[in-house]
């Protein structure tokens, strides 16, 4: 079995496993529009699968003469979110075309990705690499931070402050696979964390709510602590095998918010226990595996940044998510790749396989 129906078939297998989920913990619910989004997560996923085909198809090396255009529609989307974007539950995200609702954060991850991974290399073949130690601070630190820093800000305004933080998480990321000295790393991000006072006075009041509550989840277990107090009772209270889909408390009674978006990790783990969420994890460590794999067999530098991009994308998100319902991270509202519910999110990382399927089958032209 070839690296293209492995990562397919992974893809797919968490994307039913979601499905299923989304459905659980949504069919008892009052209103027609959130019993059935679980039909919209599956026109979601067809469309994933379509947009995989063209994208394992498409060359990747197109994506680098595309680099700059990709980053100016990101910045205009970015922008018209900020106009005149659908707001939900207090944020401002979503972008409405026709009867769906697209959130640019999303693409922004992955155009970001393809500019550092542009940015770092050559375009040419018989040299595609250019250490970033050689850059000098300003040419290698300072000008792919303003880069990634402008769409961070627009992020944070909508606010989303779990989509901005991954664009950091990314950068860093990039730098360290793009041989940047780890001393200037290191220097960076202290600096980042001695700027933090600075940086709290932007934050919103209820972001400032959620960072004390990681600190002390009782300082106000009805209101900011409320969601992470009911995910880890419906985690804990799983055991071994889990009650069974359709079956549980927290997620079943209404207990636990957002149980199909940000919180579907405790929904389900509180129906298939322990063994059930180990299985799941093996699923994503395997697509995680398979895209690091990709990238060290590619000789093309542009090529094995790009894949190790999309490979930190789905790492920084599944890490982050699973550790903030666990109450081990902050609650900064991340989907949890294919399987929560959300069009963007799933649209997106089938691209991204898509890129990865491309990558592999390309790389022994270089």
């Amino acid at each position: 079995m070839n690296y293209s129906l492995k990562i397919i078939s992974v893809a797919i297998l968490i994307s039913i496993i979601g499905v299923f989920t989304i459905y659980s913990s949504t069919f008892q619910e009052e209103g027609l529009n959130l019993r059935t989004i679980f039909k919209r997560q599956i026109v979601w996923v067809v469309l994933g699968l379509l947009s995989f085909l063209f994208m394992s198809g498409f060359h990747y090396r197109r994506l680098w003469d595309l680099t700059y255009f990709l980053y100016g529609a990101m910045f205009v989307l970015l922008i018209l979110v900020d106009i005149s974007g659908h707001i939900s539950s207090g944020a401002q995200r979503w972008l409405k075309i026709f009867w769906l609702n697209f959130q640019p954060s999303e693409f922004a991850k992955l155009v970001i990705v393809i500019f550092l991974a542009r940015y770092f290399s050559y375009k040419s073949v018989s040299d595609t690499r250019i250490p970033v130690r050689n850059f000098g601070l300003v040419r290698g630190l300072c000008v792919p931070l303003v880069f990634v820093a402008m769409p961070m800000g627009l992020i944070l305004e909508q606010p989303d402050l779990g989509s901005a933080s991954m664009l950091f998480f990314i950068f860093i990321v990039m730098l360290y696979l793009s041989d940047m000295r780890i001393k200037r790393i290191i220097i960076f991000l202290m600096v980042i964390i001695l700027l933090f006072p600075v940086f709290w006075l932007f934050l919103r009041d209820y972001q400032k709510e959620r960072l004390l509550v990681f600190i002390n989840p009782n300082l106000d277990p009805l209101g900011a602590g409320y969601t992470v107090i009911q995910s880890k009772i419906a985690i804990g209270s799983a055991g071994l095998l889990g009650k069974g889909w359709l079956f549980g408390t927290q997620s079943q009674l209404h207990f636990l918010p957002e149980s199909h978006t940000d919180f579907i990790f405790a929904t389900f783990a509180e129906q298939w226990g322990f063994l059930g969420s180990v299985f799941l994890l093996a699923l994503y460590y395997i697509l995680i595996r398979y895209s690091l794999d990709i990238a060290a067999k590619t000789s093309d530098y542009f090529g094995k940044l790009l894949a190790s991009g999309i490979a930190a994308i789905f790492f920084g998100q599944i890490f982050i998510n699973i550790f903030m319902v666990m109450g081990l991270a902050p609650v900064v509202g991340l989907p949890l790749i294919l399987l929560s519910y959300g069009g963007s999110s799933v649209l997106i990382t089938f691209i991204s396989l898509g890129i990865l399927v491309n990558i592999n089958r390309e790389r022994t032209v270089f």
